[in-house]
């Protein structure tokens, strides 16, 4: 049996604050591959994650990220990018403390109320921010600062910044192994 596998890095932030932006350059940069775990969910489910906020409610959809995050962190050995509600789940910010005590990275990609409010724009999909989404993405920047604070081991701004610059500063805070 193989030993577990685990990310070189993982990153977490809020909706449009740059996960999929950088993780995918940040996997590109270090010849390794993107997992990200809302994608994982659609996958398991065949159902968009608006969809299971609809359909089967945020409750439902947290149990299934739950699973997803735990799952991720065990098979995946790239970028890990969690959905921006990941760290709402107590069990997934343990998960998270057991990787960087063993020594992994968690980056907090970190976005401004402008940068962001400027990033989600009209015409994506966001389920969690509702009918107004600059209040509500205000509030959200505001109640989960504090969670992904508690989980990271750095935290790289992303508001104004080229997705290049972030991946610079993420690329040069790993470890020398995960360098290319």
């Amino acid at each position: 049996m193989s030993a577990t596998r685990r990310p070189v890095v993982v990153l977490v932030g809020p909706p449009s604050s740059g996960k999929t932006t950088v993780g995918t350059a940040l996997a590109a940069r270090l010849g390794l591959l993107l997992r990200d775990t809302d994608a994982d969910v659609e996958a398991t489910t065949g159902q968009r994650v608006a969809d299971l906020f609809v359909d089967l409610g945020e409750p439902h959809f947290r149990a299934l990220e739950e699973r997803a995050v735990a799952a991720a962190l065990t098979e995946h050995d790239g970028v890990l990018a969690l959905g921006g509600g990941a760290v709402l789940s107590a069990a997934t910010r343990e998960r998270l403390a057991g990787y960087t005590r063993a020594g992994g990275t968690v980056v907090w990609l970190d976005v401004d109320l402008a940068s962001a409010a400027e990033r989600v724009g009209l015409g994506r999909s966001r389920p969690v921010l509702g009918l107004n989404p600059r209040a509500t993405l205000r509030v959200l920047l505001a109640a989960r600062a504090p969670l992904y604070a508690e989980v990271a081991t750095l935290t790289v701004p992303t508001g104004g910044r080229a997705p290049g610059e972030v991946v610079d500063e993420v690329a040069a805070a790993l470890p020398v192994q995960a360098a290319p």
